[in-house]
């Protein structure tokens, strides 16, 4: 056995741990709840989960996600070390930034406040009684896939009276639903990963919206859970693996009957939990009560309905019928599998303009001083500026020389921000691996978008408005989205924002039984397609693996 020694930036006291010989750091992290943001879950390709050697000896095979300089300067990747003596690691602040600091659309500015108000007025305006049989105080949750956001309400008046939000302390076992499911499955896994969301994550939200509001666990009776289909298997402890295997046959669609006791949630135990039901694998409760606050079930409008964050789910349709999948876009709307990707939290480039002479960056970021990378917005925004300026070619491949513009072995890379200008201390650069990740994922949406078309007869001449929900929705350039086809190109006032439509929806199911009744009605009615199993996918996708697309008809302006 051999001591680990944790010292984490910002905490005085250090943690250490008794582990066996050959163990992996993250894995001991972990086991010692020590927070260490790790996308990948630990397969050593997105390179975020470094730490820093203080003194003793970690092995770690050579990794191209760790640059030689920053090796020698005793950087080490947790999840590719393993324990060969008593060791001493510092962690940075920035592992554990996931937590609390991920910019969200969690009802917390003014304009936020108004759309939710706005949203609200119009589902109980579409007839829906707001009534229920509960008095007091409720609380509806949002489970995402990267954070849990979450709302106290009135029952009565309907007013919000508290709101806050924080990262999904089960992100550090993997970015995605298929890592955080394959954790499930190993020894301890389930538990684990229950006790991230719900300890570590939904209840320090509940206790924020019980001191910010004044009122107390002992006055609310009723709480609505709306997540995707792993979210809420993971939170109520339910086997998540048939979602990932043949024939992708999750263990329930609807969950009803579920108390606060057995939810193992700190508020009276008979408080009725309401889950938002699931359509299929990856359409669940999030999309349901989406569903809800877009209309798109009381309008005879074609509306095409966009969940951007994590996972990407859409909805196409109106009052007569409702067509609905999922793509796999990956993580890198969130910033994973792309090396200078990150989080939308401090210190994220959200927006860049390029300068077509010089190819000189002007960029925005979400807070704070300096730049430590780009997350989705301001992918969209480069990528979009480089194919527009000639910097790169429809194939992501950089083909003009400039200061900003290096090139090695693996192709070019792009200098957002030189050392000297970054939060890191290193050159926050886009290299053409980083390209080639996010056209696939742009390229997952739009082939999706086409292919529930194509089952229809219907092209994107037919979409009447786009309703965009998620995280990253609210920052995105729809232009530059359209530039790198993205997006339909259709015009851009047929397009819309409309937050966090799955809190919504799950605040007007907490106000009303008929909204609760109204949404399940939704989740039988969708139709739920299978992309890979969809004749002409793959070829729709291929297709679309170009900036922006191999028939640039489809993106030629009139």
């Amino acid at each position: 056995m051999y001591t680990l020694t944790f010292k984490i930036e910002n905490q005085r006291q250090d943690i250490k741990c008794q582990v066996e010989a050959g163990e992996n750091v993250l894995r001991a992290a972990q086991r010692a709840g020590i927070e260490i943001d790790a996308p990948c879950a630990g397969n050593g390709t997105c390179g975020k989960c470094r730490v820093r050697l203080i003194s003793g000896a970690l092995e770690m095979p050579q990794n191209p996600r760790l640059p030689y300089a920053d090796y020698e300067e005793m950087w080490r990747l947790a999840c590719q070390s393993k324990v060969i003596g008593d060791a001493v690691v510092w962690v940075p602040a920035t592992a554990s930034a996931f937590k609390e600091n991920i910019a969200t659309a969690d009802l917390s500015t003014s304009e936020e406040l108004e759309r939710y108000e706005n949203s609200i007025d119009n589902i109980f305006s579409s007839g829906l009684s707001k009534s229920t049989c509960s008095e007091g105080c409720g609380i509806a949750i949002d489970i995402g896939t990267t954070t849990v956001a979450a709302a106290l309400l009135d029952l009565k008046t309907g007013k919000v009276l508290s709101k806050a939000s924080r990262g999904n302390g089960q992100i550090r076992y993997g970015a995605d639903v298929i890592n955080r499911i394959i954790q499930q499955t190993r020894p301890g896994g389930k538990e684990r990963l229950q006790k991230a969301v719900r300890e570590e994550t939904i209840v320090p939200i509940m206790q924020a919206l019980f001191r910010d509001s004044g009122k107390n666990a002992s006055d609310v009776s009723r709480i609505v859970i709306a997540g995707n289909t792993t979210m809420e298997h993971l939170f109520i402890g339910a086997d998540g693996d048939s979602i990932r295997l043949e024939p992708y046959v999750p263990e329930f669609l609807e969950l009803t009957g579920i108390d606060a006791n057995k939810a193992g949630l700190p508020v009276p135990p008979d408080s009725p939990v309401i889950f938002a039901p699931n359509v299929g694998s990856y359409v669940g409760g999030d999309i349901t009560a989406g569903v809800l606050d877009t209309l798109l079930w009381d309008s005879e409008q074609m509306t095409l309905f966009i969940d951007l964050g994590t996972n990407g789910e859409l909805v196409f349709g109106n009052n007569e019928y409702m067509l609905c999948c999922a793509c796999s876009a990956g993580p890198a709307f969130e910033g994973g599998d792309i090396s200078c990707g990150m989080r939308a939290t401090t210190g994220a480039i959200d927006s860049v303009h390029i300068d077509e002479e010089t190819l000189e960056p002007d960029y925005t970021l979400i807070s704070g001083d300096k730049p430590l990378g780009l997350c989705g917005s301001g992918l969209i925004d480069i990528i979009s500026e480089l194919f527009r300026t000639g910097a790169v070619n429809s194939k992501g491949k950089f083909v003009r020389e400039s200061p900003r513009i290096r090139y090695d072995e693996y192709g070019g890379n792009y200098i957002v921000a030189f050392a000297s200008e970054s939060g890191t201390g290193k050159d926050i650069e886009l290299n053409e691996g980083d390209l080639d990740n996010f056209i696939r994922a742009k390229a997952a949406i739009f082939s999706a978008i086409r292919t529930m078309l194509k089952s229809l007869a219907m092209s994107v001449d037919d979409i009447d408005r786009v309703i965009i929900a998620g995280g990253i929705g609210s920052g995105i350039n729809i232009e530059k989205a359209i530039s790198i086809g993205m997006l339909p190109m259709i015009p851009t006032d047929k397009y819309s924002y409309i937050g966090n439509s799955s809190l919504t929806g799950a605040c007007a199911m907490l106000l009303s039984d008929e909204a609760v009744d109204k949404v399940f009605d939704i989740g039988r009615n969708m139709t739920y397609i299978e992309l890979s199993t969809e004749p002409g996918y793959m070829d729709e996708f291929l297709a679309a693996c170009f900036l922006p697309h191999t028939d640039h008809r489809l993106f030629e302006k009139d």
